[in-house]
């Protein structure tokens, strides 16, 4: 058996890399903080100047450590360092949106990355375009600013906008996929398609519904941008 022995300049070192990965995460976590703030407003905005809430609720979520690696090793990052790291994976923080409505979606969408300290760096729109296995939702990438006492850092969170429907439906697809380890049956893949499909005319009915109950005319909602990637 061999023995390694530790000296104090190992332990050192790896307490400077400890020291340096939980400062690396907590940048994302303050951007993903700043994220939050910013919806919030916007909840409360719509709450008392409009006596409406779009969004019915907000989830964050910070990448672990281990998760972290899992990404490096599945996009083939070789010998990562942290610049590497922020270069490459851009969803270590994420906020997730779910809305009453489709408009809503689209109008926070819009509200948000139009503050001028909001950068979009990535839009995917899978509520005009859905994936092939039905799923639907708004993704962006966006940068915001945190003031740090060394000065200010553009910050890459993931936020998710998605209706009641779309993340029920997403929820239950995550439970089926991580159930079979990903080799989910055929006719369970189609029964999912189909209900997506349910949840998307749900989405329209219930919209309409809501609108005929508060006449309210439909609003013309310019679209999102399209797909882009810019300045990574």
């Amino acid at each position: 058996m061999t023995t390694l022995q530790v000296t104090e300049d190992s332990i050192r070192k790896t307490r400077e890399l400890r020291d340096e990965f939980q400062r690396f995460l907590r940048e994302y976590e303050f951007g993903m903080r700043e994220v939050e703030t910013k919806i919030s407003i916007l909840r409360d905005e719509f709450t008392h100047d409009h006596a409406y809430n779009p969004i019915e609720h907000v989830k964050s979520r910070l990448k672990t450590p281990d998760s972290i690696v899992e990404k490096i090793a599945r996009k083939g990052i070789d010998e990562p360092d942290f610049d590497r790291i922020r270069s490459e994976i851009t969803d270590i923080a994420g906020v997730r949106v779910t809305c009453s409505f489709v408009a809503d979606v689209y109008q926070l969408f819009d509200l948000l990355t139009q503050q001028d300290d909001v950068t979009v760096r990535v839009v995917k729109d899978y509520i005009a375009q859905p994936k092939e296995n039905g799923y639907k939702s708004l993704h962006a990438i966006i940068e915001v600013p945190v003031f740090l006492s060394t000065g200010a850092l553009a910050v890459p969170v993931e936020v998710q906008f998605r209706t009641i429907a779309m993340d029920f439906w997403a929820s239950l697809e995550h439970k089926i996929y991580y159930k079979f380890s990903n080799q989910v049956p055929s006719h369970l893949v189609d029964s999912l398609t189909d209900a997506a499909a349910a949840a998307a005319e749900l989405d329209t009915r219930m919209e309409r519904l809501h609108r005929e109950a508060h006449g309210v005319p439909r609003r013309q909602l310019a679209p999102p941008p399209p797909p882009r990637v810019v300045g990574v």
